[in-house]
């Protein structure tokens, strides 16, 4: 990822509900959520949940797949990484032990 990918990112979840749609998706994992689920559990308006899913997609943090007449979104795990792996580019100083905490608290258990 590059700075101008990043700043895209970050304007993305500068926002509340954009923030908690991405920690939707990332909890649901695999199974993803239908955008009306979306909008009943956050709720928010349709109209407005598009417009917020259209800016995670737009910054690589979420993608979507059709199914049937209703459109799955997804956490992107490979745009999370890219995000986290940018911030994470010149850590530590040449100490890799202080970096190791920080990858510990956002692995999975």
């Amino acid at each position: 990822m590059d700075k101008v990918q990043a700043i895209a990112a970050f304007a993305a979840l500068s926002q509340s509900t954009r923030l908690d749609v991405l920690r939707l998706l990332i909890q649901a994992g695999d199974n993803g959520v239908p955008a009306g689920v979306l909008g009943e559990k956050l709720n928010v308006r349709q109209n407005t949940m598009s417009a917020n899913l259209a800016v995670l997609l737009n910054a690589g943090l979420i993608r979507n797949e059709r199914q049937g007449r209703s459109i799955r979104y997804f956490a992107d795990f490979d745009g999370i990484r890219g995000l986290l792996a940018f911030l994470m580019e010149d850590c530590c100083g040449g100490r890799p032990e202080l970096c190791q905490r920080v990858i510990e608290e956002i692995a999975c258990p």
